[in-house]
């Protein structure tokens, strides 16, 4: 009787390699320093390699408060469950690839914090361009930013009220001037605007 054939061993993963081709940003970071990312990152924020590694996260946000509001908001969240996850406002550091510099776009950022009970000491972090290219048309406070960013997730005024600590009065307001903002008649279209590329 014929002794069936042993496959292969599966060729070794070469892990640098699946890193810097994946197909979302990819960043590691020590104290919200990169210390080092993927093509993409670099593609996605108009910048090379040099010019982000060993800088610190606050280059790709809008403002250096919105940059220290987050900060502030993961933490707890790193701290009880490891990860993190939301849509937010971020910012082309440079010119390349075709992107203008200083432009905002949508951008979905998930991170992992190596350690729970110190989650910025060092992470890994995925960034994927969410292609709100109209998101540079219309000026937002960084208060609209995150309402924007929880009514992209399908939160209600009082869900968000309750994550931003503010009342669903003044969600609600703020979701008004951006459905005027970008001409949207309800909250749906604000989010396909919001989603379009």
């Amino acid at each position: 009787m014929d002794s069936p054939e042993k496959a292969e061993p599966p060729a070794a993963i070469d892990y640098r390699l699946a890193f810097e081709h994946a197909p979302v940003g990819m960043v590691l970071s020590r104290q919200r320093i990169m210390v080092d990312c993927n093509a993409r990152l670099t593609e996605m924020f108009g910048a090379t390699r040099e010019q982000l590694v060993g800088q610190s996260f606050r280059v790709l946000y809008p403002s250096v408060a919105e940059f220290e509001r987050i900060g502030r908001r993961m933490e707890p969240i790193l701290n009880a469950s490891g990860h993190y996850a939301d849509n937010r406002m971020m910012r082309r550091v440079g010119s390349l690839h075709g992107m203008r510099a200083g432009e905002t776009f949508w951008c979905h950022v998930t991170g992992r914090a190596l350690n729970r009970e110190a989650p910025h000491a060092a992470g890994i972090w995925t960034f994927e361009d969410l292609g709100a290219r109209r998101a540079d048309k219309a000026e937002l406070t960084p208060r609209e930013r995150e309402v924007a960013a929880h009514l992209m997730r399908g939160l209600t005024s009082k869900e968000i009220g309750r994550a931003l600590g503010i009342s669903h009065r003044t969600v609600e307001i703020h979701r008004a001037r951006l459905m005027r903002k970008y001409a949207a008649a309800t909250t749906a279209a604000l989010v396909q605007k919001l989603l379009a590329a």
